[in-house]
């Protein structure tokens, strides 16, 4: 047996603290486990390659746009694999300095193999076992994939998968309608396939705002087929190679046929604690099972952390940023910082783009009652820059404590949303999340900012705003 002073499972987030660690005590022995090309999911097979595909795509979008300003353009090719070349090189270039960087560095051990507890604070990693009295949990997450009739005898891609691909399918059936799915389906739309989108649930990007996933799905819907509340039932391979998903809509039972090249499963993503076994060391899960933990980020063990997709709270790379300096406040300074999840923010990168902060108007009506939540909102159309940009329909959602003046949540849908989104959360993030910096700050005229900054200065009630939402067709 191996002991050690701190093993990390997992090369992501888990590594943001290491060299920190080792520069305030060098004698200090820590083992580095990861059974996967190093980097974490983020970089290996997450963000990073999606967005080197989605920007691509975006131009595309883009430049299909130029007629609206008199400028004519042809489009003449979409060199596919060009584009899926130049993301796994520079993913590839990436990964390797981080493999370089683990295997080279005196003061750990690197250990590229799957480790799975057999007794509390010991693991069994290849061959070796291992002991420590801290143990760090960032062992990300894995596409979660439905329990449909023949889709495993028929064959589907996953976020994962589909990165190998070197030729576009010319059809593709996506099996679900939130955040992988949306972007994906803009990408391989973009790239010229016929892309049909199947969600179970009654909306497109069932976890933004309604409106906000209503006008998502008119737009995107210009470029790709969506259908909502549909439950794919089974997955059958026809003779000529072509894959057909049984969509069942969930109220009225009609069945719907879907024929595509390929199939891509985008519902959601999995837990890896079936190959760590946490319950051999006293540490609980949830029925999904996502790692428990407490305010502080400490698993059912003492001194066994767990953040990032590893405990299931935020599924996102800048969330497991932010967790990973809490156990490092925590673990290794011995502080008492508590996880702060009020202003997560977060984007899709679809076309149009969608970001947000903090509450949901549901959530802070429940909270702070329907009387004292007001409803800031502004169209891009209705400012200098988003009328040059011909940005219509696009909008930004602001949503107060009307007897405070506190932000309890930012939404955005239009162009730049996810840059936008920045001008709100750090007064988010401020004691007293006021409003007024933002209405009294000076923005440059004309800039596409000038949406956010008047977005506050439109108070509506929940009444009102909605029923604005309905004339402008986002709302039943």
């Amino acid at each position: 047996m191996k002991n050690y002073d701190l093993i990390v499972i997992g090369t992501g987030s888990g590594m943001n603290y290491v060299n920190s660690i080792i520069d305030s005590n060098p004698e200090m022995k820590i083992a580095v486990i990861d059974k996967d090309e190093p980097g974490g999911i983020c970089l290996t097979r997450g963000c990073i390659p999606s967005k080197l595909l989605l920007y691509p795509a975006e131009l595309i979008r883009e430049l299909e746009t130029a007629p609206l300003f008199g400028i004519k353009l042809e489009i003449k090719d979409i060199e596919f694999r060009t584009i899926m070349e130049r993301m796994r090189r520079r993913i590839g270039e990436d990964i390797e300095m981080i493999r370089q960087g683990l295997t080279g560095n005196p003061y750990l051990d690197y250990y590229p193999e799957p480790a799975e507890f057999i007794s509390p604070y010991t693991l069994k990693v290849g061959s070796e076992t291992l002991h420590s009295k801290m143990i760090f949990l960032c062992t990300g997450s894995r596409p979660a994939v439905p329990p449909v009739k023949g889709l495993e005898e028929t064959g589907y891609l996953t976020s994962d998968t589909m990165l190998e691909l070197d030729e576009c399918p010319k059809s593709i059936a996506v099996l679900g309608g939130s955040y992988i799915g949306a972007e994906y389906g803009h990408f391989f739309s973009a790239m010229g396939a016929e892309v049909t989108v199947i969600g179970r649930n009654p909306h497109f990007l069932p976890l933004e705002e309604p409106e906000i996933s209503e006008l998502a799905r008119i737009k995107m819907s210009e470029y790709m087929r969506i259908l909502t509340n549909h439950e794919a039932i089974e997955v059958r391979k026809e003779s000529n190679g072509q894959k057909t998903v049984l969509a069942k809509d969930r109220d009225s039972g009609k069945e719907t046929e879907i024929t595509a090249d390929e199939i891509l499963v985008a519902t959601g993503r999995a837990p890896n604690t079936d190959i760590l076994h946490p319950e051999r060391a006293g540490i609980k899960t949830d029925p999904q099972g996502w790692i428990l933990v407490n305010e502080y980020l400490e698993t059912s063990q003492p001194d066994i952390w767990a953040f990032g997709d590893a405990n299931g709270k935020h599924l996102l790379k800048h969330v497991g940023n932010y967790e990973s300096r809490v156990v490092f406040l925590n673990a290794i300074r011995k502080e008492k910082v508590k996880a702060d999840y009020h202003a997560v923010p977060h984007a899709v990168f679809s076309y149009p783009e969608i970001a947000g902060a903090g509450m949901s108007e549901k959530e802070a009506i429940e909270e702070y009652g329907e009387k004292r939540v007001v409803i800031g909102f502004k169209l891009f159309e209705d400012t200098a820059k988003g009328s040059a940009m011909e940005a219509r329909d696009y909008f930004v959602k602001v949503i107060l404590d009307g007897l405070e003046e506190r932000i309890l949540g930012a939404h955005i849908i239009g162009p730049h949303a996810s840059i936008l989104i920045h001008e709100i959360i750090p007064l988010m993030y401020t004691p007293s999340r006021s409003a007024k910096p933002i209405m009294q700050m000076m923005d440059i005229h004309p800039s596409l900012s000038e949406v956010v900054k008047r977005a506050f200065y439109s108070r509506l009630t929940p009444e009102q705003y909605h029923h604005v939402m309905k004339q402008l067709g986002f709302e039943d």
